[in-house]
């Protein structure tokens, strides 16, 4: 990194998006001071007969779980979106509404209560990974949903209600405003380039190797020059692909194994069950070609200093805009001192 801008407040342009984030190194020279706790290393029971989303137990709806072996997936009893929902539109002026349709489906990664994704097999991970992708093609194939969201809240401090490993894919008729965002820098740079635009972002990382986390043949993850959250990643494939299904049976190894590493290195730097919310961007599934797009996932993890202390989007983030305290770089660089067994293992 430019050493210029180690110990003074600048700002970070985000190629992505178009928008600028405040970093102020200046404030605190090394993140991971502060607040030390004793180590959470409790055993977790494999099977809840409470919870809702273990084999065989029955949900708050009345429906019953089978006794799932692998990643399993239902429609969410709690949908936040409906397939069946009437055409309405309201356009009174500066008053604009319209219904929206779609399907809200959950995915259990585990039939195991204890396991997070960082501490499941590389084999049961890439069942994950299959399980997305035929999420992916059959949703897309539906005629009124033309964008797919596939994301993971981890943990009660991300909102997520159920500790049972799972993640959710929300399906839906629109294109949602960050995918809407992305595609208008993706094509810009493609139109006038003729190439990826995160693909020659990647190139350039993997040069400088100042913000790499972990590579393999087919991916990279990497905290982004741009990232928001302290300890942000992304996971960016080589080749330059639009959507998850895409990715061939050895990229699909691959992947799972990308994410075992990340996550195996977030819980490791606090020894705690590390929350985020992470999440797939794609291509839509409108039925139009979008040569410019590039597949990529995001990891948005709120912990600052330990396992309990958090960075806050309160006051300037708020009402000016996003900004960090420690750089993408000091984040890169305390992530890759940690070991790579987790530390349950160890």
């Amino acid at each position: 990194m430019d050493q210029q801008l180690n110990n003074v407040p600048h700002r970070r342009y985000n190629i992505l998006t178009g928008e600028w984030i405040l970093v102020s190194p200046h404030r605190t020279n090394r993140p991971w001071q502060g607040k030390t706790e004793d180590k959470h290393l409790e055993k977790k029971a494999t099977y809840d007969p409470g919870c809702y989303l273990c084999p065989g137990n029955t949900r708050a709806s009345g429906e019953t779980n089978p006794d799932y072996k692998e990643p399993y997936t239902f429609i969410n009893d709690f949908s936040s979106l409906l397939p069946e929902t009437n055409a309405i539109s309201l356009n009174k002026g500066l008053l604009q509404a319209a219904s929206e349709k779609g399907i809200c489906k959950v995915v259990c990664f585990s039939p195991d209560h204890s396991l997070t994704l960082p501490l499941m097999d590389i084999e049961d991970i890439t069942k994950v990974v299959k399980m997305w992708k035929k999420e992916y093609a059959e949703l897309g194939a539906k005629e009124d949903i033309n964008y797919i969201q596939i994301f993971e809240n981890k943990g009660s401090i991300m909102g997520c209600s159920n500790p049972h490993p799972h993640g959710q894919i929300w399906s839906q008729s629109s294109i949602p405003t960050e995918i809407n965002k992305k595609s208008l820098y993706f094509k810009q740079y493609w139109d006038e380039n003729k190439s990826s635009l995160l693909g020659d972002y990647l190139d350039q990382e993997l040069e400088l190797k100042e913000r790499i986390l972990e590579e393999n043949k087919h991916f990279v993850a990497l905290i982004p020059y741009w990232a928001i959250w302290p300890f942000e990643a992304m996971i960016i494939p080589k080749r330059h692909i639009q959507h998850i299904g895409q990715l061939t049976s050895e990229e699909d190894v691959a992947y799972a194994e990308i994410i075992k590493k990340l996550t195996i290195k977030y819980d490791n730097l606090f020894e705690t069950s590390f929350p985020y919310s992470s999440g797939i961007h794609q291509s839509p599934t409108d039925g139009k070609k979008y040569p410019e797009w590039h597949f990529h996932m995001s990891f948005y993890p709120p912990l600052l200093r330990s396992a309990t202390v958090k960075k806050f989007m309160v006051g300037y983030e708020m009402f000016a805009g996003p900004q960090r305290d420690i750089t993408a770089e000091q984040a890169a660089e305390r992530l890759n001192e940690l070991p790579e067994i987790h530390y349950l293992k160890q």
